[in-house]
């Protein structure tokens, strides 16, 4: 991968196009300190997104919906607590959403610059982003593989449930770490 001081070289043997995201072969996942001594994780089970690779990988898009609605940590009380008020407010907010502005070399990988909606409230939001590969699939298509990885603060996006331990600390950790598999279909 190669840098100039105005573009991005797209990894070798990525072809250019648009791209659709394969959910069944993808996720979305988070993980937040409990109790000040764990971690609980998480996944988000429905969303749906784009990425568009042009020539110069620079001014390449990504476009991604959440539905918070969906989340799964594999306990139904926890996974209610999470939808409601204290914390998602999915009815009132029913659409998580990322929308790239740019992408940049870093490293072995890239980086996404972009904002993340959630909660209602608007973000930037930078996903450090490797390429996993692409090639043909046996149905005929091309697919393409990436990770990425960021970490955002909860009250950022204004979700400020504090509930304090009275050993000090809190029951739910501010930062979330959330790790994303994505594998992507080339549209044809």
């Amino acid at each position: 991968m190669s840098v100039t001081s105005t573009s991005v070289t797209a990894p070798t043997g990525l072809p250019t196009g648009t791209w659709n995201i394969d959910p069944t072969h993808s996720v979305i996942e988070f993980s937040v300190r409990h109790l000040m001594i764990s971690k609980v994780k998480g996944k988000f089970l429905t969303f749906s997104g784009t990425v568009t690779i042009p020539e110069d990988a620079s001014q390449a898009s990504v476009q991604v919906s959440i539905d918070p609605n969906s989340l799964h940590t594999g306990d139904a009380t926890r996974d209610g607590h999470l939808r409601s008020a204290d914390f998602l407010e999915v009815e009132k907010y029913p659409v998580a959403e990322y929308v790239s502005s740019s992408v940049r070399s870093h490293g072995d990988g890239y980086v996404v610059d972009g904002q993340l909606t959630l909660h209602g409230v608007t973000r930037p939001v930078a996903l450090d982003l490797e390429f996993n590969g692409s090639g043909p699939d046996p149905w005929g298509n091309t697919r393409a593989g990436f990770s990425a990885s960021t970490e955002v603060n909860r009250r950022d996006f204004g979700i400020d449930i504090s509930m304090p331990m009275e050993t000090g600390g809190v029951v739910v950790g501010d930062k979330v770490k959330l790790t994303i598999e994505v594998e992507l279909i080339l549209a044809k």
